[in-house]
């Protein structure tokens, strides 16, 4: 893994790993939303949940967009290419654990005979 992608993997693990952060990921994969209206969904104060999503933005997991009917609005979305990264190292470990969970099997089973 080269260094760039290990840090965009770690800014992701680290912005995944608050409860709070999952959940306003979790909002947004049901549909984009303004700040106020993410804010309330979460349950987060607007000045929590503005902390929160910048550790998502910075992370590249979150995207914020204008609105076109209201130039101060802001609504965010889930970037699904910030994903990437964590994709791509759940399955090396999934690819490992089943190479392993094969090879004991074939190992148990050879035993058995």
């Amino acid at each position: 893994m080269t260094s760039g992608k290990a840090a965009r993997l770690s800014a992701s693990l680290a912005a995944l790993a608050d409860d709070k952060r999952r959940a306003v990921i979790r909002a947004l994969l049901e549909q984009p939303r303004r700040a106020g209206d993410l804010a309330k969904a979460v349950a987060l104060s607007p000045p929590a949940l503005s902390r929160h999503l910048r550790i998502l933005r910075r992370a590249g997991l979150v995207v914020e967009q204008g609105d076109d009917d209201d130039a101060r609005a802001r609504i965010y979305s889930v970037r699904a290419p910030g994903f990437t990264p964590l994709r791509e190292w759940l399955d090396d470990v999934e690819s490992y654990w089943t190479e392993q969970l094969e090879a004991f099997k074939a190992h148990a089973e050879g035993k058995r005979r």
